[in-house]
């Protein structure tokens, strides 16, 4: 209730303690809002409750510091570990594309900087994040939780292998480009379940969509796309 009441406070240009914002909060804010009406709006995103959470979640504070000044930049930019934050039209279109309702348990694969999982956080029930690289999962959970977002929870692990313990999953989200769709995350995905994902086709990486009717896969093309790619095994 409290990070509600936060974006609320924020998204009418208030902080917490009623005071007007100070100029660089302010900033921050038509930035962001300049991302969704130039960025997304204007490249066809149509779901509200979407184009919201872009508007709301403080993308500048999932980039290191020095990168901040270009946030809301249209493009992806380097978090270290050899890792990238997407750019934000794909985070928007890969979250349209999951058809979202606002109760579903989701799992996302590539924790990165936890941007994806901070927008998913205010879309729906409960949001698990597996990333390969301790040293990303680390950070991301301390920014998560210091930024309020408490229906995240990030594990330490090898996203092709997906994470059991919590499945069936109505929806799977994955950010790294995989040579093949993981079957284990087929085997995870619920029935009537969506998952989005850049998968290399023809030696080009393409995002699909696929969904699971009556056991089986319905695939769709959403279009190429430019991903790291998905690591296996373990990373320290």
């Amino acid at each position: 209730m409290l990070f509600l009441l936060v974006a609320f406070l924020a998204a009418c240009g208030m902080s917490p303690s009623g005071n007007t914002m100070n100029e660089q909060e302010h900033q921050w804010q038509s930035a962001r809002q300049q991302m969704v009406e130039e960025q997304l709006r204007r490249r066809d995103v149509r779901d509200e409750r979407v184009l919201q959470a872009m508007a709301t979640v403080p993308r500048h504070l999932f980039v290191p510091t020095v990168l901040q000044s270009q946030a809301y930049d249209d493009g992806p930019l380097p978090i270290g570990q050899e890792q990238t934050i997407s750019q934000p039209y794909i985070v928007a279109v890969m979250t349209e594309s999951l058809r979202l309702k606002g109760v579903e348990t989701v799992l996302e694969i590539g924790t990165g900087s936890g941007y994806q999982a901070a927008i998913l956080s205010l879309l729906v029930k409960q949001v698990y994040s597996v990333e390969i690289i301790p040293q990303l999962a680390e950070t991301a959970r301390q920014r998560l939780a210091s930024l309020g977002y408490k229906n995240v929870e990030v594990i330490v692990g090898d996203g092709n292998k997906g994470w059991p313990l919590k499945s069936p999953y109505e929806a799977i989200i994955v950010t790294a480009a995989a040579p093949q769709i993981p079957p284990a995350l087929l085997d995870q995905l619920a029935e009537g379940g969506r998952m989005v994902l850049p998968v290399e086709v023809d030696n080009e990486q393409h995002l699909l969509r696929l969904q699971k009717v009556d056991g089986k896969i319905v695939r769709e093309n959403l279009g190429p796309v430019r991903f790291v790619p998905l690591v296996s095994g373990s990373k320290s």
